[in-house]
């Protein structure tokens, strides 16, 4: 690790995971209640981070299940589907008396809109936040119309972490998550940091011989894929090459009405074509406004591959400035900072070898393992009580 990546980036290796019974203190029977599973078109990198904790949760011994709206598919754990992706907020009180019964520890999901648990369920309850989404509200629901939408679902968000939740523990995927709690009011000694994890690429397939640049996720309003089409103009006339840009959502057509020449939209792709494309890119291109970590950066890292994106919340946590990426301050240096890696191939590849060795600390067996003591803490805090 580079001597001036801070220290608490320099994370402990892996440790392998040791399949064991749930000893009578722990929470044996955990819920997820998360908005969709991972097989959906819609899912992202909190789904990803629930399905692996639910895997990992099952290998230690315990029963989980996940309670999700859309469709769902069959995993190593239970997957119960309360309805459609709205309206199983409506359902899942009734699917979890139903469907799933009792359970030591019900993990609520909160992305934006909540499920109010602690209103309705009685027994321990663990809250897991990927980012707080008070500035979302605004870009989801901006025009005059949809406006008081947007402030009912800030402050419904807001009231739930800090006073519905009050009584719980609260798990936050980064520092910059951590901040955002705390600056809504939730208190300091209720937070628990859990860093994702990223899984091992195995052989890597070729680097690309022409540049080849890299967007990767879900195509909604605070990615900013419009930003980057526009930068593109100015990049192309100097890097040459392609913009690929995988993922699908509502944002698509729009965005591909403003592409330029070179720009290619895949929708989505397999894993093994993720990961031929992380392998093979100069550079990720992350212009997100805000996230509470940014796993594709880590999954680029993991491969070599350096990010260029905004310094914003969650990528100030998963890219190290100057080291294993850039972090801009607006479009004209992020396009400057673009250029100026694609241009220099033994600076990107410095860059691309400091993020690897990074991204090596974050595995998912530790991310596990850290959810777990928190999970045992949290069902002990609901007993106390």
């Amino acid at each position: 690790m580079p001597q001036h990546v801070p220290a608490s980036l320099r994370k402990a290796g892996p440790r392998p995971a040791q399949p064991l019974a749930a000893p009578p203190s722990e929470p044996r029977r955990i819920v997820f209640l998360s908005r969709r599973d991972l097989g959906n078109p819609a899912a992202g990198g909190s789904e990803l981070l629930v399905d692996r904790l639910a895997g990992g949760l099952t290998r230690l011994g315990h029963q989980v299940t996940l309670v999700c709206g859309g469709p769902a598919a069959p995993r190593d754990y239970r997957v119960v589907s309360a309805g459609g992706d709205l309206g199983h907020f409506l359902r899942a009180r009734g699917t979890l008396a139903r469907r799933v019964g009792d359970c030591d520890l019900l993990v609520e999901v909160c992305n934006g809109m909540p499920y109010l648990t602690p209103l309705w369920h009685r027994g321990p309850t663990l809250c897991l936040v990927n980012h707080v989404h008070t500035e979302l509200w605004n870009m989801r629901f901006g025009g005059r119309a949809l406006a008081p939408a947007g402030r009912l679902g800030r402050r419904l968000e807001h009231w739930s972490l800090k006073e519905a939740q009050r009584r719980n523990l609260v798990v936050a995927v980064s520092p910059s998550t951590a901040g955002a709690l705390r600056g809504i009011g939730v208190d300091q000694d209720r937070i628990r940091v859990v860093h994702n994890g990223v899984d091992e690429p195995g052989p890597r397939p070729p680097r690309s011989p022409e540049p080849l640049f890299l967007a990767l996720g879900r195509l909604v309003e605070y990615k900013r894929i419009d930003l980057l089409l526009r930068m593109w103009e100015r990049v192309r006339p100097v890097t040459g090459g392609r913009l690929v840009i995988v993922g699908d959502g509502p944002e698509r057509d729009r965005l591909a009405r403003l592409a330029g020449p070179s720009v290619e939209f895949t929708g989505h792709v397999t894993e093994a074509e993720k990961h031929r494309l992380l392998c093979s890119a100069w550079l990720l291109l992350h212009p997100s406004a805000v996230e509470g970590w940014g796993l594709v950066v880590t999954e680029a890292a993991i491969r070599s591959t350096p990010t260029v994106g905004f310094d914003v919340p969650g990528l100030r946590d998963s890219v190290v400035d100057g080291v294993s990426g850039v972090l801009a301050r607006g479009e004209s240096s992020f396009a400057a900072a673009w250029c100026s890696l694609a241009l220099g191939e033994e600076h990107r590849s410095a860059m691309g070898r400091a993020a690897r060795e990074m991204a090596a600390g974050y595995t998912w067996d530790s991310t596990v393992r850290a959810f777990h003591e928190v999970a045992v803490e949290a069902a002990g805090r609901s007993r106390r009580k």
